[in-house]
């Protein structure tokens, strides 16, 4: 196979990528849209070079289609403007190879740009890059690292026609126990936690750490932190893209779902983050008898942009429903040290990485976005000194107000927020309530199971 010659203004790290994949006969051009899947283009290995000279077409209307993947009208990116292609580019340093395909492949994440070459403001990579530039503007370079949990199930359903553990093939049977940190849960499900991590070393993604959670089925992998959080956040898209693959392979499927049984543990995100200054000094860094006024700063701004926030956090209607009592998920604002009864965690460390672990978010959240929120109320509370309050000893649910959120709540605060609007954009800001409004309209005009049950002969 004969490949055309490597455009002369690719970067050195685009270069060995390329290097790397010359074998590959097909790429997936990959275009995260707001709900965080991914759409694109699948080209030949002979047509990359072109792609990075010249971008490749697809229509704006991708970045906000709902989660059934139909366009929606009200962003103003349909029929409004005709359905427009817009241009959309590699993302330096995103090419890496697909070791699960069948046959040699890679992908490479796009980013998309506005008529006038700019990139397109409503783009979730974008939208985070922008707060991370306000950053940069300070001096400050923001240290994260994603935690994602998800269930694996057997790819048939139970009797009911309800996602059901897989059997277990140890002993061939399904498990009904919560094991949390189950070593035998590991070694089990053993050749499905080592072709994911074989797939990371192929595609240089740090995963450093896997764990059986708190339900039958429910597993969490953890990527190490990094400096960028641009590049920490493109790990998680490739991780969870692996995942799936990897589970799918194996006649699994993995789940994201942040709550996909009633009776079980929720699936969360899980955002870790400290800033460095400019000699790469850890702002955050203290004791738990001395906090650190930066790092009070930093949780008194995601107090106070938690609620405006709360939709891109827990963005579709499930979502909502891991918000329970009792399940290690947060139903306040609050803080504390080593306890993972509250909403902004202080995970126990040395006094250099002290860090914030924030955990509202769902396993469902785009990345990109829930990374933005967190950094931009982050930034917000040290540019304003917030006070957070007390952290909080012991069982926060026992201390605090339980506040239970909904789905239409969250749509209304972020349309109405001017927080959003300042720290994100009017136009995201527009797109993003318009894209939830219209799932959650398409969402209770239809009749439920559980309707039915209660009322078809009661009333």
């Amino acid at each position: 196979m004969t490949h055309p010659p490597m455009s002369a203004s690719l970067s050195p790290e685009d270069r060995l990528a390329m290097e790397q994949i010359r074998d590959c006969e097909l790429v997936d051009l990959i275009l995260p849209d707001m709900n965080g899947l991914l759409r694109g283009k699948r080209v030949t290995r002979d047509a990359l070079d072109k792609v990075y000279e010249s971008g490749v077409c697809l229509p704006m209307s991708l970045i906000a289609t709902d989660i059934t993947g139909n366009t929606v009208e009200e962003t103003g990116l349909g029929y409004d403007i005709g359905d427009e292609d817009r241009i959309c580019r590699p993302v330096p340093g995103t090419l890496r190879p697909v070791p699960w395909s069948n046959k040699p492949m890679a992908q490479l994440l796009l980013s998309m740009e506005d008529t006038n070459g700019s990139a397109f403001e409503a783009n979730p990579r974008e939208v985070l890059k922008r707060v991370l530039s306000r950053y940069a503007a300070r001096g400050l370079r923001p240290v994260v690292a994603i935690e994602l949990e998800f269930y694996l199930f057997d790819r048939l359903p139970d009797a009911h026609g309800r996602p059901q553990p897989p059997v277990n093939p140890h002993n061939g049977a399904r498990n009904t126990s919560t094991q949390v940190y189950y070593i035998e849960d590991l070694n089990d499900f053993g050749p499905f936690i080592d072709a994911v991590a074989s797939a990371c070393k192929t595609q240089g993604i740090p995963a450093d750490t896997a764990v059986a959670e708190y339900a039958p089925g429910q597993f969490e992998i953890n990527l190490k932190h990094r400096d960028d959080a641009l590049l920490a956040c493109d790990d998680a898209i490739y991780l969870k893209r692996a995942i799936k693959a990897v589970a799918q392979q194996q006649g699994l499927q993995a789940s994201f779902m942040a709550k996909p049984l009633a009776d079980q543990a929720g699936s969360g995100l899980h955002i870790h983050a400290s800033v460095l200054d400019r000699d790469g000094n850890n702002i955050f860094a203290c004791t738990p008898d001395k906090p650190a006024d930066a790092l009070k700063h930093a949780i008194g701004g995601l107090q106070r942009s938690a609620q405006d926030c709360l939709l891109l956090f827990a963005p579709n209607a499930n979502s909502y429903r891991r918000f329970v009592l009792n399940a290690f998920v947060p139903l306040n604002a609050v803080w504390g040290f080593n306890n993972r009864t509250v909403a902004m965690r202080i995970p126990h460390s040395d006094e250099k990485n002290t860090r914030i672990e924030h955990r509202i978010a769902g396993a469902d959240a785009n990345v990109y976005l829930a990374a933005a929120a967190v950094l931009a109320g982050m930034l917000d509370g040290i540019e304003h000194g917030y006070d957070p309050g007390a952290p909080i000893v012991g069982n926060a649910y026992e201390q605090t107000e339980i506040r239970t959120p909904f789905w239409r709540d969250a749509i209304r605060d972020f349309m109405a927020s001017d927080f959003v609007a300042t720290q994100f954009g009017e136009k995201f800001r527009h797109i993003y309530g318009q894209q939830k409004l219209k799932e959650l309209h398409s969402f209770y005009r239809e009749v439920s199971t559980l309707e039915y049950d209660w009322y078809l002969r009661s009333v």
